[in-house]
Formats: structure tokens, C-alpha cells, sequence
């Protein structure tokens, strides 16, 4: 458990990005129950927070993909901190659609990216993968290398890392569930019977 993922975990759980709620779960888009909820966007609103996220990655970055030619975004979570760190690294930036437009160009990808530009895709949030794979389908088919995807904070379900790996893509996180859940017992955010709840949910999932 890295410093950094633990920093991170405790801001999002401080602004309310990530809320706890074991007792009362709530429902996601699809339908499915979940003792937690995760709206990194939060973090754009809080100035301090937003700058350690995007240093973080920057870090991240420099550390381990030096020689990225472009930052790309997932519309829609992902576009604002994408352009923060492109915009960091003084970068090119683009983004994916989740779908095509209806008029114009019809365009999946929108910016400009040179010819096979190596790129990293910047996403909020990964939870089953879905959203991320459908992006670097987007990126692939337009002929660019999608050398990662990165995002701030993941659940860590055992199909999001089968779906990655099985499309031969790298990613990775700044926080993860497993971090947030230590640092909620920590700060005493949760009780040890819903610290229970948590980790069953998990386990099943």
C-alpha cells in the first residue's frame, strides 16, 4: 500500500468523492447494490485535492511512460483530469466519445492526434473495464498505441483485471479499494461491523 494511494483515498474520502453506505446501499446504473459510491469528478472542485491528483499522475507518468506522445480522455469523467495532465506535460490532448455523433463528421475520437501517436488514456474511475476497453477499441481502430490506461481509483474486480488482461492493455491506479477501505478503519469512518459488509461485498463481486 503505497503513500500516495493512501493520501488519495483519505482526500476522496474527506470531499465525499467516495461515500460508504453498508447499510444502505446504493444502485448503481446497472442495477447492481454497492455499499459504495465513487464521483471523483468532486475532486475538480476542491483546488489542493485536484493538484496532488494530477501530480500524482504526472509522477506516474514520468516514472513509468516517458515516452507518451499524447493524453487522451474517456467522455466524460475522464476529459477534465486528462486535459489537467496533458495540459502538466504540455501535451497534446484528444477525446473518446462514448458513442459517435449523430451529424457532422461523426466523430468517435475528437482533437488531433498525429498518425500512430503513443497515448495514455485517463479514465475517473475503473470499476468492470467496459467503459476503458471500448476507448482503447476506438484508439486501436484509429491506428494509435494505447501504451495504458490510468485512473484515479479502482475497485479491483477480478473482471476488470481478466478484461485488461485478455486485451493486452496495461493499467493502472493511484487508489484502489483495498487502500480505501484500510484508511476508512483508520480515520474510524466505518464500524467493524460494516468494515465486515465491505469486504464481503468485494469478495463477492
Amino acid at each position: 500500500m503505497s503513500v500516495v494511494a493512501s493520501e488519495i483515498a483519505e482526500k476522496l474520502l474527506q470531499i465525499k468523492a467516495i461515500k460508504l453506505s453498508p447499510q444502505k446501499p446504493f444502485i448503481w446504473a446497472s442495477g447492481k447494490e454497492s455499499p459504495i459510491y465513487c464521483d471523483n469528478r468532486v475532486s475538480l472542485s476542491h483546488p489542493k485535492i485536484r493538484s496532488y491528483i494530477i501530480n500524482a499522475f504526472v509522477k506516474l507518468i514520468k516514472e513509468r511512460f516517458s515516452h507518451v506522445e499524447a493524453i487522451v480522455g474517456v467522455a466524460t469523467a475522464g476529459i477534465p483530469h486528462g486535459a489537467l495532465i496533458a495540459d502538466a506535460l504540455e501535451l497534446p490532448f484528444a477525446y473518446v466519445r462514448s458513442k459517435a455523433k449523430a451529424h457532422g463528421r461523426q466523430n468517435l475520437i475528437e482533437g488531433e492526434l498525429k498518425t500512430n501517436s503513443k497515448v495514455l488514456l485517463i479514465e475517473d474511475l475503473i470499476s468492470t473495464g467496459g467503459s476503458s476497453m471500448k476507448a482503447v477499441h476506438a484508439l486501436r481502430d484509429a491506428d494509435h498505441e494505447v501504451l495504458a490506461v490510468l485512473a484515479i481509483f479502482e475497485y479491483g474486480f477480478k473482471q476488470a483485471a481478466e478484461l485488461f488482461e485478455s486485451e493486452n492493455c496495461n493499467y493502472a491506479t493511484l487508489s484502489n479499494y483495498e487502500t480505501l477501505i484500510a484508511e476508512a478503519v483508520k480515520l474510524n469512518y466505518i464500524s467493524s461491523e460494516e468494515l465486515h459488509i465491505l469486504q464481503n461485498w468485494k469478495t463477492s463481486s
